[in-house]
């Protein structure tokens, strides 16, 4: 039995119980059967407390639980987010390094253009230069030959002695 039933039959015996004469709020029990009631109380009331105190252990255990799970879900959260905070500063890294070493090929380019652009320069003064020489040397050749100055040649019009006959240029 209960303590509930036990209750409810206490009450009932109540109920069931006659008023003293000229006062109504006063009863007669049977004390005999509200002894038995009080023993059975006893006897059931360790049962019910142990089952009472089963579940607020089982309501803390839970609680515990929950909040074990609760704070893994935090800290997974919170290394989650620091590896995407990593990840974005990995990439602005990156970016920065990309922007910087198109920076040092553009600059490498252009200095190897103007580098070129001087040897080239170097190249034709120094062919100009050569052909002068053997166009001089050409010229004083003919003038020795032909019988002319080589001052002459170059200042005489666009005419030339030939074996042949004065040629037109």
């Amino acid at each position: 039995m209960s303590i509930d039933e036990i209750l409810d039959e206490m009450d009932e015996l109540l109920d069931k119980s006659s008023s003293v004469p000229f006062v109504s709020h006063k009863k007669v029990i049977d004390g005999e059967r509200l002894r038995e009631l009080i023993n059975d109380v006893r006897l059931n009331m360790p049962h019910e407390l142990k089952e009472a105190k089963k579940i607020e252990f089982d309501c803390q255990r839970i609680l515990n639980e929950a909040k074990i799970n609760a704070e893994s879900i935090i800290r997974k959260a919170e290394e989650r987010a620091a590896q995407i905070v990593s990840q974005e500063a990995i990439v602005a890294e990156a970016k920065r390094k990309a922007v910087d070493m198109i920076t040092k090929a553009q600059s490498a380019a252009k200095n190897l253009q103007q580098n070129a652009a001087v040897s080239v320069a170097k190249m034709l003064a120094d062919t100009e230069n050569y052909y002068a020489r053997n166009l001089q040397s050409i010229k004083a050749v003919k003038a020795k030959i032909t019988g002319v100055s080589p001052a002459q040649l170059t200042g005489a019009s666009q005419t030339t002695a030939s074996p042949y006959g004065n040629v037109k240029k």
